[in-house]
């Protein structure tokens, strides 16, 4: 793709400032971009790198002075580099179909303009939308709902009667509907309860690679819009995870967790079960959820949880103990020998 200047600002809704026929061609860095390229500054501490920069035009916010280079001024430098990117780089799949190589059953329903590549096994009943795309090595078992717009990147499975929205994104290996780990005692041994419920991701949900979401032993397990849940995660039976919620690498959100919306989980962080969590909260990596947390805007860390700013405080406190520790010990020493010495002179 190539698009001029003032394309882009329109695209995101910035402003020129300089040549709007200036052609763009690419995404670069600061450091690796050259003349066809656009680079971006979210952060000012990066401003002085763009005096040996050859791009040939440069995001940033309103205010920012770079000289008399050419500018794409943006309310939020960061999400308009984001746009370009998706614009100026963004695959297209050519020729829409089932490609030669690829198993599907004759009573699914492919959309004449999905992708469909060798090696998927495409099972009973299912249901895939317009320009999804399916990579190799997909399994999509009987009667699984696919909606439009959705990327199935390779190896990824989703399991019997579970239902994906639109624009859902699921990278490799993800599983979506394995069974909720679910046994009752029986005697020394343990009874396998099925799990006979479905997932549902709703519309721009993004699962990453490894992350599995189990379905639900009755019901559903629910991803709600806009959620995006990074690689190595796993989302237990009957959770409802809100929506715009941001899920970072080994998280574990145990079954029948209630999540609110707009929340966000720091990496090997975890939710107990059967609690329910407010929205707007954020959870520092390993922090841990182990009661009902409804009171929304809150940030915490810690195992306990603690207010993120005192935890910040424990945390720095915690290389001191030793010391700490040694110091008490003297204190008490010299408390004691002072104890000693009014005994002795008889006031006390």
């Amino acid at each position: 793709m190539m698009a001029t200047l003032a394309e882009l600002a329109t695209l995101v809704q910035g402003e020129v400032r300089g040549d709007p026929t200036v052609q763009v061609e690419r995404v670069a860095s600061i450091d690796q971009a050259t003349e066809g390229d656009i680079t971006f500054v979210a952060n000012p501490k990066y401003l002085a790198r763009l005096k040996d920069c050859r791009a040939s035009a440069v995001i940033v916010a309103p205010g920012v002075a770079v000289g008399d280079r050419d500018v794409l001024v943006a309310a939020n430098p960061y999400l308009a580099f984001a746009r370009v990117l998706a614009f100026l780089h963004g695959s297209s799949e050519q020729n829409p179909g089932v490609r030669p190589g690829a198993q599907v059953a004759d009573s699914a329903t492919i959309d004449s303009t999905a992708t469909i590549y060798p090696g998927c096994v495409i099972g009973e009943r299912v249901v895939v939308g317009p320009r999804s795309v399916v990579h190799p090595g997909v399994c999509l078992y009987a009667d699984v709902v696919i909606g439009s717009d959705c990327l199935l990147h390779a190896q990824a499975i989703v399991r019997e009667g579970c239902q994906l929205g639109d624009r859902v994104i699921l990278q490799p290996g993800a599983v979506i509907g394995s069974d909720g780990f679910g046994f009752a005692p029986d005697g020394s041994g343990y009874f396998k309860i099925p799990q006979i419920g479905i997932v549902v991701l709703e519309n721009d949900v993004e699962i990453g690679s490894n992350s599995c979401v189990d379905r639900a032993t009755l019901g559903e397990t629910r991803v709600r819009r806009g959620t995006k849940v990074d690689n190595l995660v796993q989302i237990g039976h009957n959770v409802d995870l809100g929506e715009d919620c941001i899920i970072v690498a080994q998280v574990g959100l145990a079954g029948s967790s209630r999540i609110g919306n707009h929340c966000t989980f720091g990496g090997q962080s975890a939710v107990a079960g059967h609690l329910k969590v407010g929205d707007h909260i954020t959870i520092g990596a390993r922090g841990g959820i182990s009661g009902n947390l409804e009171a929304p805007h809150q940030v915490l860390s810690g195992v306990p949880l603690m207010p993120h700013k005192e935890w910040l405080r424990s945390a720095m406190t915690l290389p001191k103990l030793p010391e700490m520790r040694k110091n008490l010990q003297q204190l008490k020493k010299r408390v004691t020998e002072l104890e000693t010495l009014l005994k002795e002179d008889g006031c006390a």
